[in-house]
């Protein structure tokens, strides 16, 4: 999911006054089918020079297999399997709200297809975090086959980056932090406090835009958040479904199957008729409409996507 620039001035994030070695990191992962990803990840996760301090796996498909996977982790673990399969909003929900009830102070988010680039990510963004005084941070997210691109594409203003070395700015390459951005659940860290304040994903989202709705609420909270430049989480290519419209000037988003159109067009519709959102409402039926109308000549797509938005203004949540 692409991300846009936000203002994140505000309060600096609460720790409730603890000392940085005391502090409790959890790290909470959502699974549904994918071991053998699944295994890669936590391979990762359970080997960071600063070690979690507990690991929370939901599987939504509640299977033996990934259970025993978990528990043979080398660092204290927890597998809540669900046989209700609550998708990446309700499992990161309900782990959340499970690392908050072991008593994190942060907690740290990934999910099952993707891993850190390395052993080092989880101290890097901590340091971040801390000499920024950050209430959640994120590193950088990149394409697992292709590291140097972005997994998802980023605006900025008007200008697409596609590659992580376009993330510095010319004026201050020293700098190691993008203010007010952030790809939500993939790395992201946060601290017990920001979840307090912005609460955990919407369950009735499901799949697609649960991310954008927290980075929403994130966003009005005024609390401060950003990327860490000096960080990278590694996550299979996004950018596919971002189509270029106007000669590349602007993207509009066209997932490969029915199943993900319907969860991202519904979700958006959601999204769009929420408090901070609504004044995207004009762009949003501009690129859409040339998208589909224009450059597809698809009259059927847009009346799908007229369809699918409209639920989910109405906050019709049934699954297809």
């Amino acid at each position: 999911m692409a991300v846009t620039v936000s203002d994140s001035g505000g309060k600096r994030p609460d720790i409730g006054g603890k000392r940085p070695d005391t502090e409790r990191i959890v790290g909470v992962v959502v699974t549904h089918r994918r071991r053998a990803l699944l295994a890669e990840s936590l391979r990762v996760l359970a080997a960071q020079t600063r070690p979690l301090d507990h690991l929370v796996v939901i599987d939504n498909a509640d299977e033996p297999e990934v259970r025993a996977l978990v528990e043979s982790q080398p660092i204290p673990a927890t597998c809540i399997g669900s046989r209700h399969n609550l998708g990446g909003a309700g499992g990161f929900a309900l782990g959340m709200l499970h690392a908050l009830a072991l008593g994190a102070d942060r907690v740290w988010l990934a999910d099952d297809d993707g891993r850190p680039d390395g052993p080092d990510v989880l101290a890097t963004l901590l340091d971040c975090a801390r000499r920024h005084g950050l209430a959640e941070v994120s590193p950088v997210v990149c394409d697992i086959a292709e590291p140097r691109k972005l997994a998802f594409p980023l605006r900025r203003g008007l200008t697409w980056r596609r590659h992580r070395s376009a993330l510095r700015h010319p004026e201050d390459p020293e700098s190691d932090l993008l203010p007010g951005i952030a790809s939500l659940f993939n790395g992201a860290l946060f601290t017990a406090a920001a979840i307090d304040a912005v609460g955990v994903p919407d369950l009735r989202l499901f799949v697609r835009g649960d991310e954008v709705d927290v980075h929403r609420r994130l966003v009005r909270s005024r609390l401060p958040f950003g990327t860490c430049l000096d960080a990278a989480y590694l996550h299979p290519d996004g950018a596919d479904e971002f189509k270029p419209i106007l000669g590349g000037r602007m993207h509009t988003q066209y997932p490969d199957n029915p199943g993900k159109r319907f969860f991202t067009y519904r979700n958006r519709g959601y999204l769009m008729a929420q408090p901070g959102m609504r004044r995207l409402l004009p762009q949003e039926y501009a690129r859409f409409g040339w998208f589909f109308l224009v450059q597809r000549r698809d009259i059927a797509g847009f009346r799908e996507w007229m369809r699918l938005r409209g639920l989910g203004r109405r906050e019709r949540f049934t699954k297809p």
